[in-house]
């Protein structure tokens, strides 16, 4: 079975003719490792999702794999190591969709570092994350850290330390190691809802799901079932009755996003804001953006947007650090909001919760994971396989092998690692010369799709035509037939959010395509009149949404806040 959005129906019915060893609820990050993981094992997985893969914290992040240095100052030692190393994994077995990106981290008067507690601190860190040679951290001098970054403000600045962190994109990330997991056997489907859970003696079999574009209700059997919806997971375990002892504290993180004319920053930068908290402000295509913001979080979880609080909170961290610049209300082209789903520890500050992972286990045996990070995804997938795979082995005396994902490319990743990724874009854009297409645009393709660039560029030559007619440029109509056969894209609003993230990097491009991709999806997918007028307004309320914030003083909520308490 494939990964197309005109397999739904076939997808559906494989999965409703079998009882599953595994059905995933959740289609972010943490549940499509969970798909690969579980699938490399030979075991049948299914993985349902009520929004497009992705759509929740896994593309609202702040786009870093995390090596964990801000676990450092509390003391969480394992996870630093861990996710210090995991990164490097991530890193190999995707190198397309992650990228070292040097940080500066500069210190001032009166700051969260000074120059001696950050050089012991990334020496440690370094030691504990097993970081390679070419990526150790460097300590810079006041002339060398501004020589790097002039913007930086003057002012009480006492040096700065110059470490690597990994850049992604994080739905790029989920939507690649999904396609890993369907290329490997699983089934996977996107606007899946769960509605009701199913149970035989006490114990879950199954669930019954309702599709999100259809209507049509479907009954899917598993012998074990996970919770991995982020930040639904509390709805699920109070919709299966074993909502207590911990639950979840759920914050909310806001980033900006400026033109690079007009914020012409140079270099990664993690800084101090004016109330002590930490942030980032990191250049991507030609864009700035800035972020993040840290608040608890209670209104609608599945549409979480930006305030003028939020905004202005982060304009007013970048005129502390870059006073030169001077940016305004004005200069935000766009933005992105997310729920970061914590583990509830009573008396700590949102910054402080631990972002550890925790499994649950109830009495139903419906498992639940919660917590966790992006960069530790597939360490998390492989603890949830071995509780798998050993309850498995209990139950029926099945065994099943130690998790292979350590070394297993993701889709697209198949270019021989980091290195070889190096050689395979210098072979591609030889090897595209010929097509004619914009500077820059075969390196920027391949970036997005790695070794699957190829059918990329198929469909490029031979839908010129076709795009033509549809009014839409011939690469867009070629990322977008890729989107659509290869990627589950079911609505506009994926192939502008997840798929290229052009809503956020590119939002001019979004404008100026909006109504051929609507038009040319419309008819593929043979949608009504109705149908075509509902997707066209909720692109536009995204598109809104990512460049007006709710007003100071307006309590947005669309349904009853779901309380972390």
């Amino acid at each position: 079975m494939g990964f197309s959005s005109f397999e739904r129906s076939a997808t559906y019915k494989e999965m409703e003719s079998q009882q599953l060893d595994l059905l995933v609820i959740g289609g972010g990050i943490t549940g499509a490792g969970i798909a690969l993981d579980a699938a490399t094992r030979g075991m049948k997985i299914g993985v349902l999702e009520m929004q497009d893969f992705a759509a929740g914290t896994s593309s609202r992040s702040t786009k870093l794999v995390h090596g964990g240095l801000r676990y450092l100052k509390q003391f969480e030692v394992k996870m630093v190591a861990e996710v210090g190393k995991e990164r490097e994994i991530v890193y190999e077995n995707g190198p397309h969709v992650t990228t070292p990106e040097w940080m500066m981290l500069p210190f001032y008067k009166g700051g969260n570092f000074g120059p001696y507690s950050t050089n012991i601190g990334l020496r440690v860190y370094d030691f504990l994350a097993g970081v390679k040679k070419g990526e150790r951290r460097r300590m810079l001098n006041i002339d060398e850290a501004l020589e790097r970054e002039p913007l930086l403000k003057r002012d009480g600045l006492k040096g700065a330390g110059y470490y690597v962190e990994y850049k992604t994109d994080d739905a790029r990330l989920t939507i690649e190691v999904m396609k890993k997991a369907v290329e490997t056997g699983a089934h996977a489907l996107n606007y899946a809802k769960v509605i009701q859970f199913l149970y035989e003696d006490g114990r879950v079999v199954g669930v019954n799901a309702e599709d999100q574009i259809d209507g049509t209700i479907h009954s899917i059997r598993a012998k074990k079932v996970v919770n991995a919806a982020g930040p639904w997971v509390d709805e699920l375990r109070e919709k299966d009755g074993s909502k207590k002892g911990k639950t979840l504290q759920l914050t909310k993180g806001v980033h900006l996003v400026f033109d690079g004319d007009r914020f012409p920053l140079r270099q990664a930068i993690y800084f101090d804001m004016p109330d002590g908290r930490m942030a980032f402000a990191i250049p991507r295509e030609g864009k700035v953006y800035v972020g993040t913001t840290d608040t608890v979080y209670k209104a609608d979880i599945a549409h979480p947007t930006m305030t003028e609080e939020d905004r202005d909170y982060l304009l007013k961290a970048v005129d502390f650090i870059f006073p030169e610049v001077g940016v305004t209300v004005e200069d935000v082209e766009s933005s992105w909001a997310g729920v970061r789903p914590l583990i509830y520890e009573e008396g700590k500050d949102p910054s402080e919760i631990s972002r550890k992972d925790e499994i649950f286990v109830s009495e139903s045996g419906l498992i639940s994971i919660a917590g966790g990070k992006l960069t530790g995804y597939r360490k998390m997938a492989e603890h949830i396989a071995d509780l798998v795979a050993s309850q498995l082995k209990e139950e029926e005396g099945r065994t099943f092998p130690k998790s292979d994902t350590k070394h297993l490319p993701i889709s697209g990743g198949e270019v021989g690692g980091s290195e070889g990724f190096k050689k395979f874009i210098d072979d591609i854009e030889r090897a595209g010369e010929p097509l004619g297409l914009p500077e820059g645009a075969l390196r920027q393709l391949t970036e997005r799709y790695g070794a699957n660039v190829d059918k990329v560029l198929e469909y490029y030559v031979s839908g010129k035509d076709e795009a033509d007619k549809i009014g839409i440029h011939p690469l867009a109509y070629a990322m977008l037939r890729y989107g659509i056969e290869h990627e589950a894209t079911c609505k506009p609003v994926d192939f502008f959010v997840r798929r290229t993230g052009a809503i956020y990097f590119q939002i001019d491009w979004v404008r100026t395509y909006k109504d051929p991709v609507l038009n040319y999806m419309a008819g593929a997918f043979g949608w009504t009149d109705e149908q075509k007028q509902l997707y066209r307004e909720e692109l536009d309320e995204l598109l809104f949404e990512a460049t007006q914030p709710v007003p100071y003083g307006v309590n947005w909520v669309e349904k009853e806040p779901v309380e972390a308490k």
